[in-house]
């Protein structure tokens, strides 16, 4: 089978390579895999990727074999999962934790978009707390989790501002809902909660945000500059802030990806996909990706999607 592989290269991170049909664990599905979806996050892995990296955590397909031990959905079964790597291939195994079935309103690019993004804002929002009648700030917010949060937050009840680089990454956003602005000096403060993800400057900015006795939940770094803190300027800001350090990972992922297909199927949530392309369009897909030339999500298919 095909299958996509690191290079090492800035300009062409990732090439084909025919490889033997993964073997699963007998909790394993195998997956013939129709749509995949790279997440930001990976395209920095392959700057400098490890020996035996194998790429791919969020896929949709069909099941063609099914898991050895019982578990899991049977041969035939269309299904989105997060495996833990290589879901950029023509088959991939997946743990049957990790996996949901599809409905058949939802095709494989919707569904493929779901799910390292969709768990991570529904995973985000529960961490922190109710929102009905709150105020809320989110940073880095033209991404995939930041149109995922937007809409479930607002949904919830949330008074959200969403900070986007630019007036055309933050056009959905003010779609669904939210307070756009481009910079974190011009959101209109004291907010209850802050969801901050891009790190550097941005996370001080924000933390002087919110009301005493608030939370900021650091979930990235997306501008992957460090964060800095002054402990007297701290002083001079909110008095018993807490901040919260988050990350999405976890297994079992099936009740959450379960959750996500419910609402895409309800029209309750609706992925951002900014760019469809064949799979042989990875390698400059993912060079967009990472230098923030896609809003959403980017989704690449292997001909197979029904």
């Amino acid at each position: 089978m095909r299958r996509l592989i690191p290079t090492g290269d800035a300009a062409r991170p990732v090439a084909f390579a025919e490889v033997p049909l993964p073997v699963p664990e007998p909790d394993e599905t195998l997956v013939k895999v129709e749509a995949f979806a790279p997440n930001r996050g990976e395209t920095f892995l392959l700057e400098r990727p490890r020996p035996g990296l194998l790429p791919g955590k969020d896929i949709a397909g069909l099941v063609v074999q099914a898991a050895a031990d019982g578990s899991g959905p049977g041969v035939g079964t269309r299904v989105v999962g997060h495996p833990a790597r290589g879901g950029w291939a023509e088959y991939a195994a997946v743990p049957t934790h990790s996996l949901a079935v599809l409905p058949p309103r939802i095709d494989a690019v919707r569904a493929a978009a779901l799910p390292l993004a969709g768990i991570t804002a529904l995973r985000l929002l529960r961490a922190a707390g109710s929102l009905a009648g709150r105020r809320v700030l989110l940073t880095g917010a033209s991404g995939g989790v930041g149109h995922y949060v937007t809409e479930l937050a607002v949904g919830a009840g949330a008074e959200l501002t969403a900070v986007t680089a630019t007036p055309v990454r933050g056009a959905r956003l003010a779609e669904l809902g939210a307070e756009v602005v481009h910079d974190v000096a011009a959101a209109r403060g004291p907010f209850d909660v802050v969801l901050e993800s891009t790190g550097g400057p941005d996370l001080p900015r924000a933390l002087s945000k919110v009301r005493p006795g608030g939370t900021l939940v650091w979930f990235g770094q997306a501008s992957r500059t460090p964060v800095t803190l002054d402990f007297f300027e701290l002083l001079g800001g909110p008095e018993r802030v807490t901040i919260q350090h988050f990350h999405y990972a976890g297994a079992p992922y099936a009740p959450d990806l379960a959750t996500l297909v419910r609402l895409v199927e309800q029209r309750r949530l609706r992925p951002e996909i900014g760019r469809v392309a064949d799979w042989a369009e990875t390698a400059g897909t993912l060079v967009d990706l990472r230098e923030r030339r896609i809003r959403g999500k980017a989704v690449l298919t292997t001909g197979e999607e029904r």
